[in-house]
């Protein structure tokens, strides 16, 4: 049903393939338009409103290390670094 398209960014210029998985995939989440810019580009667009965050350092409540999270932490709420964190959603 669905074939390959390649596009041309909208941002760089480049052409990206827009695969028969992704296009599948945009039909089941219900997206009406393909993507307008390549991987690169969407990433670098997202990462750059993220680059404008403060950032506050804390002890990671369950390894120890250093964790750098976007809130000012507070010693009634334990704070978790990145992988730890990530493990513990992935155990519920």
């Amino acid at each position: 049903m669905f074939t390959d398209k390649t596009i041309t960014c909208k941002e760089c210029g480049n052409e990206f393939v827009f695969t028969a998985g992704e296009q599948e995939f945009y039909a089941e989440k219900g997206f009406e338009n393909e993507p307008q810019r390549c991987k690169a580009c969407r990433d670098a667009r997202k990462n750059a409103s993220r680059a404008d965050r403060e950032m506050y350092t804390g002890i990671c409540a369950s390894c120890g290390k250093e964790a750098k999270v976007p809130f000012k932490p507070h010693e009634d709420r334990p704070v978790y670094c990145s992988e730890c964190f990530a493990k513990m959603k992935e155990e519920g």
